[in-house]
């Protein structure tokens, strides 16, 4: 008979198992990169238009201005929308306490920003638009300019993550697998 304790998170399998346990810390380091990344382009592309005054069609982040093609595809878009979808819900099981409860936020944001996103690639596939627009056009975006939408969509997401990261290293309070803590890292660092 198989006795679980009430504070241990459920049991994952594989890949998954792993990129909660023993490769938390690195998959969170190169989820986070992915982020910053993303978010980089998007507060490029604000400095574009706001600080240097270019058009919002000019205006296309780093990327944009090599690739200008590239950043014009709701699938790219959609992709990121995924990726960050998918890693924040892949890496959730390693949090415990608050700095979960935080992920879960950042999860829930997400989960609403990904629809947004495949309401938009849906709509330029099959090149037929709502709400009557001239472009793909999601549902607050009929509030919000998309620019400023992102914006805060990705602070929205990013700010609640870093919360959650952040309590999740320091105090990694009830899961002992993860290697994320500080205390675990100065543990396995300590001489014997």
């Amino acid at each position: 008979m198989t006795v679980h304790r009430t504070n241990e998170q459920p049991s994952t399998s594989g890949l998954v198992d792993r990129l909660n346990g023993t490769w938390h810390r690195p998959a969170l380091a190169v989820f986070f990169l992915i982020v910053l990344a993303h978010w980089a382009e998007h507060v490029a592309q604000a400095v574009q238009i706001y600080a240097l005054n270019w058009s919002v069609p000019d205006a296309r982040g780093v990327l944009g201005i090599w690739f200008p093609w590239l950043v014009k595809q709701e699938w790219l878009h959609y992709g990121y929308a995924l990726v960050m979808l998918v890693g924040l819900w892949s890496l959730r099981h390693a949090f415990a306490g608050t700095a979960r409860t935080w992920w879960l936020v950042a999860l829930g944001i997400q989960v609403w920003h990904h629809f947004e996103h495949l309401l938009l690639l849906v709509q330029a596939q099959a090149d037929a638009y709502l709400f009557g627009k001239a472009a793909p056009t999601s549902i607050i975006q009929l509030i919000v300019p998309r620019v400023e939408l992102h914006l805060f969509y990705n602070a929205a997401v990013f700010l609640p993550m870093v919360v959650g990261m952040y309590l999740h290293r320091t105090a990694n309070a009830g899961y002992v697998r993860c290697t994320c803590a500080v205390r675990a890292v100065a543990a396995a660092s300590a001489p014997v």
